[in-house]
């Protein structure tokens, strides 16, 4: 992604939780810096009450892990840091530690554009302890936002039924980071085209843009403002015609499109920006065509998302193309994916893997225990079920899902069934492994992936539940360890 060397005059190092280096400080200070240990990053609902999201960040993350390096600015400042008593917060050999530390771990990860489900681990971490804890702030921060607004952005595209969609969202994005974020997730999640022109800089996102009212209201009246925008861009001319009454706006949009006509051009499309969309879409339809502007486009914007374009859709609105900002890089319905990274097995010094989890009064809270791999099986029709299965116990066949949430619902998918694992090597002993795909790539498997799905479980309301489970081995195993967690803290 490019971002750190980019944007950035010192590294990301501090790119953290102060509690992650709390607690690798105490790692080190007990002895255990290098007891190795398993994360996963998961996250516990579909966004948006939807029934699927769509795995995004990972290239981010990959630019972190492979430049991770406490630089000595960072240590200084780190030194300089008191406890509430008084005392320096960090040792200084802690620091040294620091100074010295080149990653080691393995990463194992779902490859960007790819469906994923709640309770599936789109990370797997795998290293000393004090490395793996130090990671969790910056790949969640990767993972939640980008997951969100690529899944918002598909939602987007599934209602726009395969017209354009343009994201316009820069200016209302959360600082330079969340616009660049939000349109290289929305190019992902399968819109066409950005405003940003820095994300499409550094990305090659296609980049596409109108004008705004201010340049109508400079001019004296609409029609000199049209005409002047026809000379400044003939090969690309969309008007803006709502800034004083929209209809008579497409009026004035015509008789410039004929003066374009004359010198070789054509009305590339009006832009509609308020008011009754799908009664002035209409409306400006029959007008362009009648005046035999049929292959110009009418776009729209204003406050949209996947429910409105539905709803504008139903109406019969005569748009083309859509222009969606802030609701789709705020992810306006739901601000945050809530993605979690939690310890799930420990090496013992006697070198058996010792299970671990996070108990909680909530079930969707309780942490799922193993070396987790997800597990895809498929039909010819698609996609048919996820099983999470643990590495240290094996995935038999046939295989029993055990939906976490609800250990009544099963599925067993007969021996002989096509599967494929999810997660795939990333980085060996800190090195990368893995070249990621280009950005046209990634955005091309996401709409493959989609196209798997039954269609239930794309539909906004009350979507199908797609089945995800555990291993049957591994649900006795989570059981069993939860009893046991139980009794013990009593």
């Amino acid at each position: 992604m490019r971002i750190p060397s980019e944007l950035y005059q010192t590294g990301l190092a501090l790119h953290i939780d102060l509690y992650e280096l709390t607690m690798a400080h105490g790692y080190w200070k007990l002895g255990l810096a290098d007891r190795e240990a398993v994360f996963h990053l998961t996250f516990r609902e579909n966004p948006f009450s939807g029934g699927f999201a769509l795995a995004c960040g990972l290239e981010q993350v990959l630019d972190y892990l492979t430049s991770l390096r406490f630089d000595p600015e960072s240590l200084a400042w780190l030194a300089a840091l008191q406890a509430p008593d008084g005392t320096r917060l960090f040792d200084q050999g802690f620091l040294d530690h620091l100074r010295k530390l080149v990653l080691t771990c393995d990463v194992d990860a779902i490859p960007e554009g790819t469906v994923v489900f709640a309770e599936e681990p789109l990370l797997r971490v795998r290293g000393p302890v004090l490395q793996a804890q130090l990671l969790e702030t910056a790949l969640l921060n990767a993972i939640n936002f980008q997951t969100l607004i690529a899944t918002k952005a598909s939602r987007v595209k599934l209602a726009a039924q395969g017209q354009p969609v343009i994201e316009f969202g820069l200016r209302r994005a959360q600082g330079i980071d969340g616009g660049l974020s939000a349109s290289r997730a929305a190019y992902v999640g399968g819109c066409d085209a950005t405003s940003n022109v820095l994300a499409g800089r550094l990305f090659g996102i296609p980049v596409r843009g109108t004008h705004a009212h201010s340049w109508v209201t400079l001019f004296d009246d609409e029609a000199a403002a049209f005409d002047g925008w026809a000379e400044a861009m003939p090969g690309s001319c969309v008007l803006l015609v709502d800034t004083y009454d929209t209809l008579r706006g497409v009026e004035h949009a015509i008789a410039t499109g004929r003066r374009l006509r004359e010198r070789g051009h054509d009305l590339a499309g009006i832009r509609l920006d308020s008011g009754d969309l799908a009664w002035l879409s209409v409306e400006a339809r029959r007008m362009l065509d009648e005046a035999g502007f049929t292959r110009t486009l009418i776009l729209a914007s204003n406050e949209l998302d996947e429910h409105v374009i539905t709803s504008l859709k139903d109406q019969g609105a005569a748009i083309g193309a859509w222009g969606v900002g802030t609701r789709l890089v705020t992810a306006y319905d739901q601000p945050a994916l809530g993605g979690v990274y939690k310890l799930a097995a420990v090496r013992e010094p006697d070198g058996r893997w010792r299970h671990t989890l996070k108990l909680s009064e909530q079930t969707a809270k309780v942490s799922t225990p193993g070396i987790l791999q997800v597990r895809r099986f498929e039909g010819p029709q698609g996609f048919v079920a996820d099983m999470i299965w643990d590495e240290l116990s094996g995935a038999p066949e046939p295989a029993t899902l055990v939906d976490p949430l609800d250990l009544t619902r099963r599925k067993t998918l007969p021996a002989g069934t096509p599967w494929a694992d999810l997660l795939v090597p990333v980085l060996r002993d800190g090195k990368l492994v893995y070249h990621p795909p280009g950005l046209t790539e990634v955005r091309a498997r996401a709409q493959e992936q989609l196209g798997r799905l039954h269609p239930g479980i794309r539909r906004f309301l009350h979507p199908h539940q797609y089945p995800v489970g555990l291993e049957k081995r591994l649900h006795e195993l989570k059981t069993e360890l939860v009893l046991k967690a139980r009794e013990a803290n009593l």
